[in-house]
C-alpha cells in the first residue's frame, strides 16, 4: 500500500514539475505544493511504521499469554509426577526453575529463553515418565498431558504468527526510502523468534 502511495506521490511530483516549467505554477506555489506533498508522504510512512510495530507488540503479547498459560499447568504437573517419581528430584527442580525464570522475565527475549528452558525440561520429564507405568495411567497426569499438548499447539501457532508479523515489519524498514525514515524516527528491526539449540527445537512429546 505504502509503495503504491509513494509511486502516486512521485507521479504528482513529476506533474507539478511539468506545470512549473510550463509556467502554470509560480515558484512560491510550486514550493508550497512540493513541501505539502513531502510532509503528507512522511506522515503516511510514519503511521505505517506505527501500525506495523503495534502488530508486532500485539503478536508478542499473544506469545507471552500462551507461554504463561502453559506455565500455569506446571505446578499441578510437578505435584502429580512427584508422587510417583521420588528419585527424580533434579528433573522436577529443573521444570520448576524454568517456570520461575519465565514468570520473572522482564523482556521478551528473556521470556523466549525461559520458555526454551521449559521446553527442554518438559522433554526430559516426559522421557522420565515413560519409566513409571502407574504415573502414565494416572487420570490427572493424562488430563495434564492433554492440556499441555493443546498449549504447545497454541504456542507454535503464536510463534509462527509473531515471526510473520516481524518479517513484514522488518521488510518495510528495509525498503527505500523507508530505511532512511526508520533511522530518522529511530525504528529498529525486531528479532525473530528462534529456538537456540537442536534440543530446544524438539517439542516435548506428549504421549497417551
Amino acid at each position: 500500500m505504502t509503495e503504491s502511495i509513494s509511486v502516486i506521490f512521485l507521479i504528482i511530483l513529476v506533474v507539478l514539475g511539468i506545470l512549473y516549467f510550463l509556467n502554470y505554477l509560480t515558484p512560491l506555489l510550486a514550493g508550497i505544493s512540493i513541501t505539502t506533498l513531502f510532509i503528507v508522504w512522511v506522515i503516511i510512512i510514519y503511521n505505517q511504521f506505527i501500525r506495523l510495530y503495534q502488530r508486532v507488540k500485539n503478536a508478542e503479547s499473544d506469545v507471552e499469554v500462551q507461554f504463561k498459560r502453559r506455565a500455569d499447568l506446571i505446578p499441578n504437573l510437578v505435584e502429580t509426577v512427584k508422587g510417583y517419581t521420588m528419585h527424580e528430584k533434579e528433573v522436577l527442580e529443573n521444570v520448576t526453575q524454568a517456570r520461575s525464570a519465565l514468570l520473572s522475565a522482564t523482556t521478551f527475549k528473556d521470556t523466549m529463553e525461559a520458555d526454551n528452558m521449559i521446553t527442554s525440561a518438559l522433554k526430559t520429564l516426559f522421557a522420565v515418565a515413560e519409566n513409571y507405568p502407574d504415573l502414565k495411567a494416572n487420570e490427572n497426569f493424562l488430563e495434564l498431558q492433554r492440556e499441555l499438548r493443546d498449549a504447545e499447539d497454541k504456542i507454535m501457532a503464536a510463534r509462527r504468527f509473531y515471526n510473520s508479523v516481524v518479517m513484514e515489519y522488518n521488510s518495510f524498514l528495509q525498503y527505500f526510502p523507508n530505511n532512511f525514515f526508520a533511522k530518522l524516527f529511530n525504528f529498529k528491526p525486531v528479532e525473530y523468534f528462534e529456538l537456540e539449540s537442536i534440543e530446544e527445537k524438539e517439542v516435548p512429546k506428549v504421549k497417551f
